[in-house]
């Protein structure tokens, strides 16, 4: 396959993923609220965030991670859907929060200098986006050495009949959005990054929650 072709295949999923977010905005917050937000909420508790850190949150989405940020940190959330950063922007008026900004970026090309940040969180985003491998890079990237990274995620199943109706299902489950035969490795493997915690969160342990450390 070319590198064009490949190229084009990967915008026209990234142009998908944003239409069905933008549909999805409307109720995402009632359902996927109750389903991820224990682990949402975990994520945001592990990062530790001292006052003065800065952080980016990447797929902020409706902005449901904003009101467990500590006040005097930097908080800058990003996310593709101008739908969904509506219902964030809505959501942080009333946190009267002015260490918090959003903005609409595209996670594989984020627009921050090398080692900007001290911490990075992304929940639920990286079986969503295209290109998960570049997403990671950049977030390795625009964070500092000796920063903190965290990722909750769905991962492929470690059962290996699970795995395979994932496997199965998968390419009808990126036409709303996400895949669900995605390896745990993508993530722990990234170079530049070294694991130093997982563990399960949310409804019977589903998620995964994985702590990296920016090497």
């Amino acid at each position: 396959m070319s590198r064009s072709l490949s190229a084009a295949r990967v915008d026209d999923a990234s142009r998908r993923v944003e239409k069905v977010y933008g549909v999805l905005a409307t109720v995402y917050d009632g359902f996927f609220d109750w389903a991820l937000g224990p682990g949402r909420r975990r994520a945001v508790a592990r990062l530790a965030v001292a006052p003065g850190e800065r952080v980016l949150e990447v797929g902020v989405g409706t902005g449901l991670s904003l009101p467990e940020y500590p006040a005097g940190c930097e908080v800058v959330g990003i996310d593709i859907s101008d739908p969904m950063l509506e219902r964030a922007r809505t959501r942080l008026l009333g946190l009267s929060r002015a260490d918090i900004r959003l903005e609409r970026m595209d996670a594989r090309a984020i627009g921050f200098p090398d080692a900007h940040f001290d911490k990075v969180l992304a929940p639920y985003v990286i079986s969503v986006v295209p290109d998960p491998d570049k997403v990671l890079a950049e977030m390795v990237r625009i964070c500092r050495p000796g920063g903190t990274i965290i990722v909750v995620n769905k991962f492929q199943s470690a059962w290996r009949a699970v795995a395979w109706l994932e496997r199965l299902v998968t390419p009808l489950s990126t036409w709303v959005g996400f895949r669900l035969d995605l390896p745990v490795t993508t993530v722990t493997r990234t170079p530049g990054v070294t694991l130093l915690h997982e563990e399960r969160v949310n409804i019977f342990g589903l998620w995964h929650l994985l702590e990296l450390r920016r090497d």
